[in-house]
């Protein structure tokens, strides 16, 4: 019995997560799509969603994420000065005519890729970061390698397709959902870019309009980047956030514009009313006494992130259980386990996490015992 009503909670938890990616039938247009909460990466909804196709612009995710990690980690800095090269200057399709030599700031660069979909800039930061296009290239699909996107080959870091090698420059829709996520969650400063509808670059000589137009008539819209080419069609990942929930919706292949646009607001439309995020809160008394250590007690921490998508019926119904050891015997390692920490929506559990010692305890010496057993003795008299 007891062993049946385990399956049962295991089979109920499987099916929250598992259920929502086939649950509706949305009768999305385009030849993909896919819905992915950005906190844990659960998939919501899926269309097709490995079928590798052009991306088009949507490639421009990957440069960016390379260039806010090559940011974040100090390689470069935001007022670093980029030169265009003759490669840059004559990039086509989407761009703010740079000329050769010209110089631009790191700044208005990423503002240019992020808004406009400026190609020149993406070719001009790839040299900037990398030496060349095609060292920068081997940088992205390195780094696609190292997300899990399986369904990945890029050849170039615009997706133009006036490459000779186009045709192998593939992605899916759940693969430009991974790179999105790894963006926006990891490199927030972006949105500082990706949520501009119109600005300037060059001191305000020439003017950027966003090619997303979700960030100016999508409440919560935070990105992210549009895509088309004849070969690619309409592309678009899109991202939002409401109420602590973060989405990215991905369509690929639409035949409009406003397909696009409009397929992406249903994507996200579906999942805000559906799921919430819920992070738990924990009693604030949550210690465990240490015996023979160099301190009296230790605080038990969640050995991981304790964030849950949920239904969003279920959300005024969580909650939340403790169970600690009462005492643990030195030496105490920082994340050896002391307790359970168990969440759940009414009577069915969501989640169980170890909780942890936050920090290691030594053990007493002999000298610091027996200086205790005086001072105990002194004090007994």
């Amino acid at each position: 019995m007891k062993r049946l009503s385990v399956f049962l909670c295991l089979a109920l938890l499987i099916g929250l997560f598992a259920l929502p990616a086939q649950a509706a039938d949305l009768a999305l247009p385009g030849k993909s799509a896919l819905l992915m909460d950005i906190a844990t990466g659960t998939v919501l909804y899926e269309q097709n969603a490995h079928e590798k196709l052009a991306p088009a612009s949507v490639t421009k995710v990957m440069t960016m994420l390379l260039i806010m990690e090559a940011i974040d980690s100090g390689r470069i800095g935001w007022d670093d000065t980029v030169t265009a090269s003759e490669s840059a200057a004559a990039k086509g399709g989407s761009q703010i005519y740079l000329k050769v030599g010209e110089t631009m700031s790191v700044t208005d660069m990423v503002k240019s890729i992020a808004v406009s979909s400026a190609n020149d800039c993406a070719c001009a930061m790839a040299e900037h970061i990398a030496g060349s296009e095609t060292a920068f290239v081997e940088l992205m699909n390195k780094r696609a390698e190292e997300l899990g996107m399986k369904d990945t080959h890029f050849v170039n870091c615009t997706g133009l397709d006036d490459d000779p090698n186009a045709k192998d420059h593939l992605t899916s829709a759940h693969d430009i959902a991974i790179m999105s996520r790894e963006l926006m969650k990891n490199h927030p400063d972006i949105q500082k870019y990706t949520t501009i509808w119109m600005d300037t670059v060059r001191g305000g000589a020439f003017g950027l309009s966003n090619t997303n137009k979700l960030v100016r008539f999508y409440p919560g819209a935070t990105g992210l980047k549009t895509g088309f080419t004849s070969a690619a069609g309409y592309c678009l990942s899109a991202t939002a956030a409401r109420d602590g929930l973060g989405l990215v919706a991905v369509v690929m292949g639409c035949a409009t514009s406003q397909e696009r646009f409009a397929a992406c607001k249903q994507l996200l439309d579906y999942g805000f009313a559906g799921f919430a995020l819920v992070k738990p809160e924990l009693p604030q008394d949550h210690t465990v006494a240490v015996k023979l250590g160099a301190e009296a007690s230790v605080t038990a921490v969640p050995a991981e992130d304790v964030e849950l998508l949920i239904d969003k019926s279920q959300k005024n119904s969580v909650t939340t259980e403790i169970i600690l050891d009462e005492s643990v015997t030195a030496p105490v390692s920082a994340g050896q386990k002391l307790g359970t920490l168990t969440v759940k929506a009414g009577d069915q559990v969501l989640r169980q996490v170890s909780m942890v010692a936050g920090k290691g305890i030594p053990r007493l010496s002999w000298g610091d015992l027996f200086w205790q057993i005086l001072r105990r003795m002194a004090m007994a008299a």
